[in-house]
């Protein structure tokens, strides 16, 4: 890819929530700024990978579509994985997992979500935005990264750039692309913090319930509604809380914290999702069903590890 800036898509309509993600920010949690980043980070990074980007090069995170309107001032080539929010470009549905050419005056539209919530929309080298601390990332809590490094979405009038040029068409098996998640979707979570602390009957029910994503749920976190939760510790100290974190706060529904959570926090803790657990909750639409399971921290970093090495040889590991 050449190492030039190319200006070349208009926002001509902005949808709900149209945030420029890349890998997020690293290193930066003891000054109390959260990592941010693609929330599924795994369609993000196919994304990148269709157009042989860097894996955590800028793309935009699309979440629920909502009319987002982008026209092109340059033909070049683009991809998007992920949710299907019924893509089309003029008028043409876009399939998910593919990458696709466009040309000049051609007109984007993300309308609705049809399966999942977010799709990732991917440009040669990487959109272009102002890097703050470490990261292009929009967290809009905040008020870092994005397009003016304001942490603002997208909105109407904002124009793209992206630095390089399209490569050789590449394509990913439909066997091997990441599905949306189903409901009862298995959630796999490391047990610890202060799961010994919760009652026995919690316990069962935590792991044998169908659990319901609440309306609730941002890239702060999804509150999940089912059985009530009953743990026997009292006031707690504030502690680090990572990706996945799994908290119960006194009403004993869970909160499960995803990329924009704060850095800490004083609930009890039944454990936390794996990485690739979190990815799939950061799929699921308000109202889906969904089930904990307990892993091994051993069979979580396996499954990471295997993960990552699929990634570098080139063939996904469906999730």
């Amino acid at each position: 890819m050449k190492d030039t800036i190319a200006a070349g898509m208009r926002v001509v309509q902005a949808g709900p929530l149209a945030m420029i993600e890349d890998g997020g920010r690293v290193g930066v949690r003891h000054l109390g700024v959260t990592q941010s980043g693609a929330a599924d980070w795994v369609s993000h990074y196919w994304a990148n990978w269709l157009l042989g980007n860097s894996p955590d090069s800028a793309a935009l995170e699309i979440v629920v579509g909502g009319g987002l309107t982008l026209e092109v001032e340059r033909a070049t080539r683009l991809a998007l994985v992920g949710a299907d929010l019924d893509a089309r470009l003029d008028d043409e549905p876009l399939v998910p997992g593919t990458s696709f050419a466009v040309r000049e005056g051609q007109r984007l539209v993300f309308r609705q979500p049809c399966d999942g919530l977010r799709v990732y929309l991917a440009f040669p080298g990487g959109l272009e935005a102002p890097e703050v601390l470490g990261s292009r990332s929009t967290t809009p809590r905040e008020q870092l990264g994005g397009l003016h490094g304001d942490g603002q979405p997208l909105k109407a009038g904002d124009r793209l750039a992206w630095r390089g040029e399209p490569n050789d068409e590449r394509s990913i098996p439909e066997r091997l692309l990441p599905p949306m998640p189903r409901p009862g979707c298995r959630l796999a979570m490391v047990p610890g913090a202060q799961i010994a602390e919760f009652t026995g009957s919690s316990l069962y029910a935590a792991f044998n319930t169908d659990w319901r994503v609440d309306d609730r749920a941002d890239r702060m976190g999804a509150r999940l509604r089912g059985p009530t939760l009953q743990c026997r510790l009292g006031s707690m100290i504030s502690e680090g809380i990572p990706l996945g974190a799994v908290q119960v706060p006194p009403d004993g529904q869970p909160i499960v914290l995803l990329n924009d959570r704060q850095t800490i926090g004083g609930y009890p803790r039944l454990g936390a999702l794996t990485p690739i657990a979190a990815a799939r909750l950061a799929q699921c639409l308000p109202g889906q069903e969904v089930k904990l399971v307990a892993v091994s921290r051993e069979r979580a970093v396996a499954d990471y590890r295997r993960m990552l090495q699929n990634f570098s040889d080139g063939v996904p590991m469906t999730r």
